[in-house]
């Protein structure tokens, strides 16, 4: 993991034509997905103590798992990494069946914090897988979620990563197809799949509901909103966050002059603010909302301090935490079962 710095960033107050801004996105940082998952490791360590095992990044995000490390989780690559009888969280991200089995087979007590918009994604595999379809999972290869998803139906399943992958797909019979995605993809790079693959296969079928995440989707919508107006983009999120990736992506295809994803506020260039007068400021989904308080702070000592909040979207989704997780340590309902810390946009 990267290095998580402590010193404060001190960005120089250089002169650009015109009045400095901030245009902040909204939403952005946690969904309800990522919460969810975060609080379920906390409680975790309160109900059993330290330590408490994890597989794999809770949530892709480098301060999220540090923090975390602090309070006693353990994250580890693989179930055979677990002392027996241990208490084991799955990420948010999934699992697939082979996992589930391995921790059983090691006696260990899991607790499935998988988001539950991707554990929609796994049920619609196994429905689509036992009624014979062909699924055509669009994703990125040895991305959690994908490996999770794909491992509820290894036989029925062609990974599609790209829409030119689409036209070299091969089907065994195009009248029963049918497409899913990873939930945190670009929606217009997955829209460009779907359709050249629909040109292929004309009787593809669709998922049920929509698989790309509410989260991701707004986050996308709002970087679109303000990246025309950007001189330059921020996107606040770790390296190996598919959506945080994605918005830069985004940001750039929408019009922002120029776009950079950074863990924490110290990683901004002063060269970046060369000729800038407006700073769009946007985070992932498994961005706590202090990272972003950190940049507007540091972006208000280089002369941006009028903020500007662009809101595209209210989100007031909860999930409720694992089974496991619903009671304090008294035996009674925990507030926090039925929903986390989400952070609103007032």
């Amino acid at each position: 993991m990267p290095r998580i710095p402590r010193a404060r960033n001190v960005l120089k107050d250089t002169p650009v034509d015109g009045p400095k801004r901030v245009l902040l996105a909204a939403p952005r940082g946690y969904c309800a997905g990522v919460d969810r998952a975060v609080i379920a490791v906390e409680k975790a360590l309160e109900l059993y103590g330290a330590p408490v095992y994890v597989r794999k990044q809770i949530v892709h995000n480098v301060h999220v798992v540090s923090e975390l490390e602090k309070q006693g989780a353990i994250f580890v690559d693989e179930v055979d990494e677990v002392p027996r009888g241990s208490h084991l969280v799955f990420s948010a991200h999934g699992v697939s069946p082979a996992v589930v089995s391995a921790a059983a087979a090691r006696g260990l007590r899991a607790i499935d914090a998988t988001c539950p918009l991707v554990t929609k994604v796994h049920r619609e595999a196994v429905r689509f897988a036992r009624d014979d379809f062909e699924i055509l999972l669009i994703g990125h290869e040895g991305h959690e979620e994908v490996e999770g998803t794909a491992g509820e139906a290894p036989e029925h399943t062609t990974l599609v990563g790209s829409p030119d992958e689409a036209d070299t797909i091969v089907v065994r019979n195009p009248e029963k197809v049918v497409w899913l995605s990873q939930t945190t993809l670009s929606v217009d790079e997955t829209m460009e799949t779907v359709s050249r693959l629909r040109a292929r296969f004309p009787l593809l079928q669709d998922p049920p509901s929509d698989d790309i995440c509410y989260a991701t989707q707004n986050r996308q919508v709002a970087i679109k909103k303000i990246a025309e107006a950007s001189d330059l983009v921020l996107v606040v999120g770790s390296a190996n966050s598919s959506n945080s990736v994605r918005l830069v992506e985004v940001a750039l295809e929408y019009g922002a002059r120029a776009a950079y994803r950074v863990d924490f506020a110290s990683e901004v260039k002063q060269e970046w603010l060369d000729g800038v007068a407006t700073v769009g400021v946007t985070s992932g989904a498994s961005v706590p909302e202090e990272l972003v308080t950190e940049l507007l702070r540091d972006l208000a000592g280089a002369g941006f301090g009028d903020v500007q909040e662009v809101k595209t979207a209210e989100e007031d989704l909860l999930f409720s935490l694992p089974k496991e997780l619903r009671k304090d340590l008294a035996g009674n309902d925990d507030a926090r079962a039925l929903g986390g810390r989400v952070s609103r946009v007032e």
